[in-house]
């Protein structure tokens, strides 16, 4: 199994918004989780994998050093001066990029053995239709790896965090959260943690532009539900995984009944992994 390096994956974390190429290594320091992730799940990393999301293509290339062949797809080319630099860098030659929709995936039918999504469904308009493609591109018996944070979660908000941690998005709702924080980056950054390093609100108000809102579709538990139970897979296993905070206030016997109250689930959890099968 992949080690976990958490020093390498916050020294990396700290410089991720400095340019693609940051991002992407990033991502490939990152991945570790990610791999542990998937394996801890059951999904065996073998032949042909496809990355539904990629960004900058890190996590790809380190998918890569696993398995005979890994494609990372995404529908911005951020990875052409960054994962494709990184992958000469790595003499990784296993590895494919393509620039293509989500929703309309650029490949036959069964061509994949897995498919990985981490944090993707979000930043899409149709989170069925994305499962839908990702379906029809997976060989029948083939495993789909799909992760994602609920919106009322810290994680899910995907905004960036005040010095005094206050999850403003709970009590403005996350659209006026989010035009609070572009205010606040544009004219008083020193009110947020992060850096413009680590911190695109900021990165891009130095600049003189502004942070476009790229979170399109809600994410909640009950609704994560609803799309699996709707789509071609068949799902094999769930697991929701409770912050800190909560893990600390809430007792293990009673976190289940809290799971299933709408909203309060939804801001509980910091991350839903799923593995589907496509029968």
């Amino acid at each position: 199994m992949r080690r976990i390096d958490n020093d390498a994956i916050r020294a990396a974390g700290e410089i991720r918004f400095r340019s693609e190429y940051d991002y992407a290594v990033f991502e490939y320091v990152r991945s570790s989780k990610v791999i542990q992730s998937v394996e801890r799940s059951g999904v065996k990393l073998k032949g042909r994998v496809l990355d539904a999301g990629c960004g900058s293509g890190g996590t790809a290339l380190s998918i890569a050093e696993e398995v005979s062949f890994a494609v990372g797809l995404d529908l911005s080319p951020r990875f052409s001066d960054a994962g494709t630099k990184l992958a000469r860098e790595k003499r990784i030659r296993n590895v494919a990029f393509t620039q293509g929709d989500g929703l309309r995936l650029p490949y036959a039918n069964e061509s994949f053995d897995v498919v990985l999504s981490h944090s993707v469904i979000e930043h899409l308009p149709e989170a069925e239709a994305y499962i839908a493609e990702c379906a029809r591109v997976l060989k029948h018996g083939g495993r789909f790896y799909l992760s994602t944070a609920p919106t009322l979660s810290l994680a899910g908000a995907h905004l960036p965090r005040l010095r005094v941690p206050v999850p403003i998005h709970l009590f403005l709702g996350r659209k006026l959260a989010f035009r609070a924080f572009v205010f606040l980056a544009a004219r008083a950054p020193w009110m947020l943690k992060e850096q413009s390093s680590a911190n695109t609100f900021v990165k891009l108000a130095e600049s003189g532009r502004e942070k476009e809102d790229d979170l399109l579709t809600p994410v909640t538990l009950r609704g994560m539900s609803g799309w699996i139970s709707r789509s071609p897979f068949r799902l094999i296993s769930e697991q929701r995984y409770v912050t800190g905070f909560f893990k600390r206030v809430i007792p293990g016997f009673l976190r289940p009944f809290f799971l299933e109250i709408p909203v309060v689930g939804d801001v509980m959890v910091s991350q839903i992994e799923c593995v589907l099968e496509k029968p």
